[in-house]
């Protein structure tokens, strides 16, 4: 059996375009598209500014780790009057006091292990969303080659009418035909005018939903090839690499040592506590003695929790559940991710065979289309007939723009399941977002306003 690798190579060696770009220089491929579409998305950048969002987490569960710093200051006036005169007393205080947790259940621990894991967790849901972002540019792309192929065919079309209309016309004319062979080509004239009409506003849709996702116009789209880099050379390898690469499958995980992480530190509550606290504080004033102090203390305190009206148990139950659930989404990732991997090779193979019947129709029936041209100048066949004909090499020609289409986005579909419909196994030319370093820059932050942009 012929592997799809070795069919889409043979059809793309074979394929040709129905339009031609005016200007090679201006045109756009799959993987310009692509590339465009991962730098310039909006939903992408929003996406990358919600990891950001996420990696700030971890220095917030490491603030459980260092010290709390806080000052204070406090003035009092007093004003006093006596029959012996006013009196004026004031009183000062300043202090600062620093408190550090010593040991609190391990909470902070399994709160920035929790953190670090929805930080994994994140990129691998950024990654299925740039993977999807490229599988909706390719997909789109395939769609405007698709009806450029189509507003061709039916203009070609249009234009063979219109010659079998004046023909028509022409054999009434000299008394050869019959007004029936006219007003049949005029019906199937008219029909293939409102099918062009049709065609050409599907293009423009196809254009638009281009612009939204690439964020910039189609220009020179030409009939792409089904994917060749990345595929797999047989459906279980297909299966298995999407089991281990799929990043929905990875962010799952992920969650699932997050809730673990969570389950640990609810049950940390429970656990005893040590806090220590030192303080300084200098009093000045002129009531009492008028004399200025100074005062230093250091506190330890232990916390035993004992019972704290059952919230810390259902806090507990609600952890392991929680973690339960991400487990059984694991699951259920693995089962969608498999489907898919699946429909779209089953899919793909559909395509390609649907494209060899389909050139195999396009040669017959032009080859009968001729005959029946050539059977009606005898008066063998009418015109009925010769439009009937025409309208099996139209049919055989959209069904072929259909199939190439379908071919190219199973192709991308399977490798997107697959996860590996990435900028660097792809190798678009455009620069690949790096998540770590943002991480990298925040992970230890003691503090700062600014982001890492500067903003």
């Amino acid at each position: 059996m012929v592997s799809i690798v070795r069919k889409a190579a043979l059809w793309a060696a074979v394929s040709t375009s129905l339009l031609l770009a005016p200007h090679a220089v201006l045109a756009e491929t799959i993987y310009g598209a692509m590339a465009k579409a991962y730098a310039n998305n909006p939903d992408l950048n929003a996406a990358r500014a919600g990891l950001r969002a996420t990696d700030e987490g971890v220095p917030i569960a490491k603030s459980g780790y260092r010290p709390q710093v806080a000052a204070s200051a406090t003035g009092t006036l007093t004003r006093v009057e006596r029959e012996d005169g006013t009196f004026n007393f004031h009183d000062g205080q300043v202090g600062i006091s620093i408190t550090q947790m010593i040991f609190d259940g391990f909470q902070t621990l399994n709160n920035v292990r929790a953190a670090q894991s929805d930080v994994f967790s994140g990129r691998e849901t950024l990654k299925a969303n740039e993977i999807q972002i490229l599988l909706s540019a390719a997909q789109s792309y395939a769609n405007i080659a698709r009806d450029q192929q189509i507003v061709s065919i039916r203009r070609q079309n249009l234009a063979f009418l219109r010659e079998q209309l004046n023909a028509a016309q022409a054999r009434l004319d000299v008394g050869e035909g019959t007004r029936t062979d006219v007003s049949q080509a005029q019906a199937e004239l008219a029909n293939a005018q409102s099918l062009l009409v049709s065609a050409v506003a599907q293009l423009k849709q196809s254009e638009a939903v281009y612009v939204q996702i690439v964020g910039a116009a189609p220009t020179g789209i030409r009939q792409p090839r089904p994917a060749s880099k990345g595929m797999p050379r047989s459906l279980d390898q297909a299966v298995a690499t999407s089991l281990r690469e799929n990043p929905q499958i990875i962010a799952a995980q992920y969650n699932v040592d997050s809730a673990g992480f969570q389950v640990k530190s609810a049950e940390g509550t429970m656990l005893p506590g040590v806090v220590l606290q030192g303080s300084v504080t200098r009093n000045t004033g002129n009531s009492g003695g008028g004399l200025d102090d100074t005062t230093a203390s250091v506190t330890a305190r232990v916390e035993v929790p004992i019972y704290q009206g059952g919230a810390e148990y259902g806090q507990i139950r609600q952890a392991k559940e929680v973690l339960g659930q991400q487990r059984i989404l694991v699951d259920s990732a693995r089962a969608s991710v498999q489907q898919t991997v699946v429909t779209a090779h089953a899919q793909l193979e559909s395509a390609l065979a649907r494209i060899t019947a389909s050139r195999s129709q396009i040669s017959a029936a032009n080859l009968a289309l001729e005959g029946v041209i050539e059977e009606r100048k005898v008066g063998q066949r009418t015109t009925l007939d010769v439009l009937d004909a025409q309208q099996d090499v139209l049919d055989a020609q959209e069904s072929l723009a259909g199939a190439q289409r379908d071919a190219v986005v199973a192709s991308y579909a399977l490798l997107a399941a697959m996860g590996k419909l990435t900028v660097s196994v792809q190798g678009l030319q455009v620069a690949e977002y790096r998540p770590e370093q943002h991480y990298e820059a925040v992970k230890d932050k003691w503090f700062g306003l600014r982001t890492v942009d500067g903003r």
